[in-house]
């Protein structure tokens, strides 16, 4: 297959829309992975006897991977070719997948999450480069509107899919649906992919890099899920990894510790990098990008809108089975509700971006985001029935939808086409270390409003507390607001 050069790129062939569609169902795959689990985890729960900070590691370690090596395997892309390492991400989330349908255990499970982890880290920058070096003009354009809208579409069906599923076979069944998902992908894209490499690189390789990387942002979410269990400042129970155990009765806990050590360490990356950068060497992270402030602020609004809407998503599915007394079904289908806004909205954000420009488009979607949260938040406290629930949620899943169709090419816009893949990689992260955080401080927030008595509280009591955590995640996305009030008044300069 000849390798086709960024900058010899013409308008869009038939071959190469069949390739787009084709890389939209890789990243539909590793998306839906990202929330499919949610609904399911109350019988994943119950099924494997998991705490709640195991289900928090369930549903939260596959972002944590995936963001650790999203830089590093976008870098290899460039390097050797991207189809190549997509195919490779396939097969590897395959085998993720498998091991989690077998998973007897939640520490095989959780392990099982981490290599899809691993798997969508290879397959989402992949993709994603190969859109951005294969599209030109209006083909760019209605490109990245196929990109949003499966993306922030996937992110709200995997519930429904999740649910569906759970009922009519059993929770392993979400896992087992990417194995037929993969074999399609890995076939289709060996006839209608081309293989894209970037330009020139910098010299020599960021080998420490990825270590920064994975270790400062791993310890601060292992912080942030583990600080209800093993104690936020005083130590509640023993912490064991291998032979080495943190005893209960020390004079601190681990928690505040681990997450020191990650600020510090993510500090330490981007002064590293950023000092990389500037010696002309091959850096993880080109913080020369972050000159260019609609990236900056822009990476900002996707961050915290991916902190609001795992949140969300790991906190709805339990209040729907815990305090309404739903079935995984049922409460597929109450959020359900998100999918299909997404859905609208990602067809309609192009024509929209087209009249009042995209960073007007993301600014509209986040107030529908704000405005369907809020009112979630007072329906889950009002332990209000679910078909209201549903209709709160409508507004929510249109602001997603826009947000997410334009948030991307708005990220990209300035972006230099030479620098078009170290800018995707970045996005990419940023967005998976949101969607971990925001598992991690739903759970946070759930578990404290619950003081640690996740199993024996009653419906009323729960539902309380999950009122509180999505007020929380309300919070947040009003921080994303602000940020993409900035991205529009940057994009005007």
């Amino acid at each position: 297959m000849t390798v086709v050069e960024e900058s010899n790129i013409d308008r869009a062939t038939r071959s190469e829309w069949i390739g787009l569609w084709v890389l939209a169902l890789a990243l539909a795959m590793i998306v839906l992975d990202g929330t499919i689990v949610g609904v399911s985890l109350p019988v994943i729960i119950q099924d494997l006897d998991l705490s709640l900070t195991e289900a928090q590691w369930v549903n939260s370690l596959y972002s944590v991977v995936f963001a650790a090596l999203l830089l590093t395997f976008g870098r290899l892309g460039d390097r050797f070719g991207r189809r190549k390492l997509m195919i490779a991400g396939v097969a590897v989330f395959m085998l993720g997948s498998v091991m989690a349908a077998l998973s007897g255990a939640g520490g095989l499970l959780i392990a099982s999450r981490a290599l899809q982890g691993v798997g969508g880290a290879l397959v989402l920058p992949s993709t994603l480069s190969t859109v951005n070096a294969t599209f030109r003009g209006k083909d760019r354009a209605a490109a990245f509107g196929v990109w949003g809208a499966v993306m922030s579409g996937a992110a709200a069906l995997g519930p429904l899919l999740g649910g569906f599923l759970t009922r009519v076979a059993d929770w392993p069944w979400i896992f087992w649906v990417n194995i037929p998902l993969g074999v399609g992908v890995i076939a289709a894209a060996i006839f209608f992919v081309k293989e894209t490499r970037g330009g020139h690189e910098a010299g020599g390789f960021d080998v420490l890099g990825p270590v920064y990387s994975a270790l400062g942002f791993g310890a601060l979410v292992f912080g942030l899920i583990e600080g209800t269990s093993l104690g936020w400042w005083k130590p509640r129970a023993e912490f064991g990894l291998g032979p080495w155990a943190w005893p209960a009765d020390a004079a601190l806990s681990p928690v505040p510790l681990a997450i020191a050590f990650g600020i510090i360490i993510i500090a330490l990356f981007v002064w590293r990098e950023s000092r990389r950068t500037g010696s002309n060497l091959s850096a993880m992270l080109d913080t020369s990008l972050f000159r260019i402030q609609t990236f900056s602020w822009g990476n900002i609004t996707a961050g915290l809108v991916a902190v609001g809407e795992f949140a969300l998503v790991f906190i709805l599915p339990l209040h729907l089975t815990t305090s309404l007394g739903l079935n995984v079904l049922g409460a597929g289908l109450v959020l359900a509700a998100m999918a299909g806004g997404a859905f609208m909205a990602g067809a309609l954000a192009r024509h929209l971006a087209a009249r009042f420009g995209s960073p007007n488009v993301v600014v509209l979607g986040l107030v529908l985001e704000l405005v369907g949260l809020l009112g979630t938040a007072l329906m889950v406290t009002m332990s209000a029935p679910a078909w209201l629930l549903a209709i709160v949620l409508l507004p929510y899943g249109l602001g997603l939808g826009l947000a997410s169709a334009q948030l991307t090419s708005v990220v990209l816009h300035d972006v230099p086409v030479s620098q078009s893949g170290s800018g995707s990689a970045v996005q990419s992260t940023v967005r998976q270390v949101g969607s971990a955080l925001g598992s991690a401080v739903g759970g946070t927030a759930l578990a404290i409003a619950l003081r640690g008595n996740f199993r024996a509280a009653d419906p009323s009591t729960f539902a309380d507390a999950a009122g509180v955590a999505i007020w929380a995640a309300a919070g947040v996305l009003t921080l994303g607001l602000a940020a993409s009030l900035m991205v529009r008044h940057a994009a005007k300069r």
